[in-house]
């Protein structure tokens, strides 16, 4: 596979002038022991919770909320390349690997939001 590495320095698995004109943000949304890498802008507090409860709950067949339409799940991306991280509580600890990328995030200066309100 290749990478490709635009002029911000990203890299992504798709060439710069398709991935980047549309996406231009990628961040991280943690809800206990689960996340999710996603493109989009840093979500508010309320629209964190929605993409926690929208992506937790398996919904076979059910379309994504139109006010959730800015974010997509990325399946492959660098840590480098994650810009915001939003922590949303649950019922489980987050887990060691996330824990770690949240220690390298914040060393690197990545602002990490935490939500003080559960998910449901």
């Amino acid at each position: 596979m290749s990478w490709y590495t635009c002029s911000a320095g990203r890299k992504s698995a798709e060439p710069c002038g398709f991935f980047f004109s549309k996406t231009k943000m990628v961040g991280i949304l943690i809800h206990g022991n689960n996340h999710f890498i996603l493109s989009g802008p840093r979500p508010d507090e309320p629209t964190a919770l929605a993409l926690a409860r929208h992506w937790s709950i398996i919904q076979i067949g059910e379309p994504k909320p139109q006010s959730l339409g800015q974010w997509q799940i990325r399946t492959k991306e660098f840590r480098e390349n994650l810009e915001w991280a939003v922590i949303v509580p649950a019922d489980r600890d987050i887990s060691p690997g996330v824990a770690q990328l949240l220690a390298e995030l914040s060393a690197r200066g990545v602002a990490i939001d935490r939500s003080n309100r559960g998910c449901w």
